[in-house]
């Protein structure tokens, strides 16, 4: 049997039934090219006579992406085919992809037709197919909860009809990886035919085995798997593509298969569908989750910084990540701390770290989230509370609306006259911020913006937190405002002056240092 398992992604049809993920046409084509140079070998594009919309999306894909095959959609019936088949008709490589229930509580509840009269439907919706491409796909909807006999039937008449791809989903989520594997093989033996076909899984994560099943699908004979960016998805998602794809990468020596995937995409292409829908993944998310690569408990971070296989079982950059990240937190412990600071520029001797290390741990009781600010004040016996405003913003005028957005800024430096700048960008925070960097002369890089509601109705105060880095260092910014570009900006200067502060504090330490060394 082949090792090579096909990649079908539904990332822009069943990944965007997830509520609030719907995309615009050009959304659509966006997600697509990526996917296509993420290396998946089929996109489900859309459901063509869902909506004018959905049409014109997939018609757009099937014109534009042209190496993986495009497909469409379509419930059985002629009207959803023929709709189809006119999306993805310019398509390098076509596939329409067409479905009827079999599970006895759809038949007879949702269709309310006979088995006989799902078997005609089901030929007629492929031999339907087949006379606008090659490449058709037959879904058996709610497969996990068919009859085994009436589920052989039914596959046995659309590959006899002509179907090229046989899917077999679990719809609702409801089979256990014991129940897939005795499914896949019973089909496997009881229809011969199947050795002409694909068979496909595609699985729902309602009991969190979404992954699990369809990888006890493939290790049962499946050689196409149907899965989502994310794991996005109707109710609680679908299959994880980055999980299914990792899974089989770091345990080829069980598996024995291989993708056409190229791994170092997966998390910019995870990075865009979440800035394209909003909705990101959760912060313990295997592999692009932010903790994917995160540690904090001591003895894991002891253990990371000896052999980075004592807790992590893959690359980082395998995935398009840069690197595991130590944490530090009220578990962390005097390894990772030192490790941090010498990355800072900081090479503490013995008594010097056990100081640093005792002051960290009472700050990391005090506060979630330690960050390099904080550092720097245990170093320098500092404080980043009431630091003076290096920056300060006088006023700020901001229009947008157009290609480009423009601000004019006035801010008033410690010690010096204020001064009033001309900032551009993609967007009225972006041109704020512009303007500011203008007048502060550093290397300054973005590294995290978030905007919350604070106060519920029309006139909601705007809260923005950020984190800026500057020097290697990372620092954070707070502001909260009913205008949520002043928020910004106020939260940018907010990080500018620790920054500011920083910077002095080590001006002061080498001072003292070259004072002490004259002596």
């Amino acid at each position: 049997m082949d090792n090579r398992v096909v990649i079908f992604d539904t990332t822009l049809r069943d990944g965007e039934q997830s509520p609030g993920a719907s995309m615009t046409p050009a959304e659509k084509l966006r997600i697509a090219h990526a996917l296509d140079e993420l290396g998946v070998d089929v996109i489900e594009a859309g459901f063509p006579i869902s909506s004018p919309d959905d049409f014109v999306g997939v018609q757009k894909i099937a014109k534009e992406v042209r190496r993986p095959v495009v497909a469409g959609l379509a419930r059985a019936r002629r009207e959803d085919i023929e709709r189809a088949a006119a999306a993805v008709e310019h398509a390098e490589r076509p596939r329409i992809h067409t479905f009827i229930a079999t599970s006895k509580v759809h038949l007879e509840s949702k269709l309310k037709i006979t088995e006989e009269e799902c078997v005609e439907q089901a030929i007629a919706a492929v031999e339907l197919a087949r006379r606008y491409t090659d490449d058709v796909e037959f879904s058996a909807e709610d497969a996990t909860r068919t009859d085994l006999a009436f589920l052989q039937r039914v596959v046995r008449a659309a590959i006899g009809a002509g179907a090229t791809t046989i899917n077999l989903p679990d719809t609702v989520g409801y089979t256990l990886p014991t129940e897939i594997t005795r499914m896949f093989r019973t089909l496997i033996e009881g229809v011969p035919e199947l050795s002409g076909v694909v068979l496909s899984a595609h699985c729902h994560d309602d009991l969190g085995l979404a992954v699990a099943n369809s990888l006890a699908a493939l290790e049962a004979g499946a050689r196409q798997v149907e899965c989502t960016v994310n794991g996005i998805g109707e109710r609680a998602g679908n299959a994880a593509l980055e999980e299914i794809v990792m899974s089989i990468a770091v345990r080829k020596d069980l598996l024995g298969l291989t993708t056409g995937i190229h791994t170092r995409r997966i998390h910019p292409t995870s990075r865009l569908l979440s800035q394209i829908t909003g909705i990101h993944p959760q912060p313990n998310k295997a592999i692009v989750g932010r903790n994917a690569f995160a540690h904090e408990a001591g003895i894991h971070q002891d253990g990371m910084l000896k052999e980075r296989r004592t807790y992590e079982i893959m690359d980082p950059a395998m995935v398009g990540v840069h690197g595991s990240e130590l944490v530090l937190g009220k578990h962390s412990g005097r390894h990772a701390l030192s490790a941090r600071f010498k990355e800072l520029g900081y090479e503490l001797a013995e008594e010097e770290l056990e100081r640093a290390y005792r002051l960290f741990k009472l700050l990391a009781n005090q506060k979630k989230d330690i960050r390099d600010e904080d550092l720097l004040a245990i170093i320098h016996h500092g404080t980043m509370r009431d630091i003076p405003d290096t920056f300060r913003l006088e006023r700020m005028r901001v229009e947008c609306g157009g290609e480009w957005s423009h601000a004019t800024i006035v801010i008033k430096q410690k010690d010096a006259a204020a001064v009033t700048v001309e900032g551009k960008g993609d967007g009225p925070i972006a041109a704020a911020f512009d303007g500011v960097n203008q007048v502060v002369g550093w290397s300054v890089e973005l590294v995290d913006l978030t905007i919350r509601a604070a106060t519920p109705g029309r006139d909601a105060v705007g809260e923005v937190s950020l984190r800026i880095a500057v020097d290697g260092k990372t620092f954070s910014g707070r502001a909260a405002s009913t205008d949520v570009v002043d928020a910004a900006v106020r939260g940018y200067l907010h990080a500018l002056n620790k920054a500011a502060h920083a910077r002095s504090m080590g001006e002061e330490a080498l001072q003292k240092s070259a004072d002490i060394g004259g002596v």
